[in-house]
């Protein structure tokens, strides 16, 4: 079952303190991804994954056409997508992990991780367990769970935000590089949450930068071309 899938994306970035030059990113971007699987953007740099990432999760609007997304069993256009929708969203279908963790002053790691579960509508008991239990499984120490992670390091930051990600079981989730900051160990772990993801149904869109990690999790992959080279 296809939960996502883009037609004609378009996305063009304008410099205001350039004459207004226009800066073509991303052209009739067509893509599919279903439940279950994991799809891997790949592409050199700069050819515009991370900007087709972010136009999925609704941080940038789209130049033109559409990113559809199955949500409570319709498919919804997220480039249509008003705030409040977009909320609605984020908190039931669509989670991402970025590449840095943007840190809560003063709010411990346990209740971050927790947070989105509470949102969910789990118990505050529950979700407090599972947070515990998925930062343990990311080698994050018991000592820090009460700490807030504003003086970890970005390994720690990373793996805060992997637990946090992995904690909703959303029906499509979005990495950006999510082992670009772990150890092989703490990586092995990261492989093996996405293989259980995708076991449950899970569909993942996410750049991999480390071959070895796309290697082992990606179904196929989706290559992102620059604009001049996709012409």
């Amino acid at each position: 079952m296809i939960v996502l899938r883009t037609e004609g994306l378009a996305k063009d970035f304008t410099l205001h303190l350039q004459s207004a030059a226009r800066i073509p990113v991303l052209r009739d971007v067509a893509l599919e991804l279903r439940a279950g699987e994991c799809v891997a953007l790949a592409g050199p740099s700069g050819a515009g994954k991370s900007t087709l990432m972010r136009c999925i999760w609704g941080n940038y609007g789209v130049g033109g056409g559409h990113v559809w997304l199955r949500h409570r069993g319709e498919m919804v256009d997220i480039a249509a997508a008003d705030a409040r929708a977009m909320r609605n969203i984020r908190r039931e279908t669509l989670g991402y992990v970025s590449q840095f963790l943007r840190v809560i002053p003063r709010v411990p790691t346990i209740q971050i991780v927790a947070e989105p579960m509470i949102e969910q509508g789990m118990p505050r008991g529950a979700a407090l367990a599972r947070a515990g239990a998925l930062l343990r499984r990311l080698n994050m120490p018991d000592a820090l769970h009460g700490l807030p992670p504003a003086t970890f390091s970005g390994g720690e930051q990373q793996r805060v935000n992997l637990a946090r990600g992995f904690a909703t079981r959303h029906p499509v989730l979005l990495l950006d590089e999510p082992t670009a900051s772990l150890d092989n160990a703490n990586a092995e772990v990261v492989i093996v949450l996405i293989q259980e993801a995708k076991a449950a149904g899970c569909a993942i869109l996410g750049i991999f930068h480390d071959q070895l990690v796309r290697d082992r999790v990606a179904d196929r992959l989706f290559n992102v071309l620059p604009v001049r080279e996709a012409a």
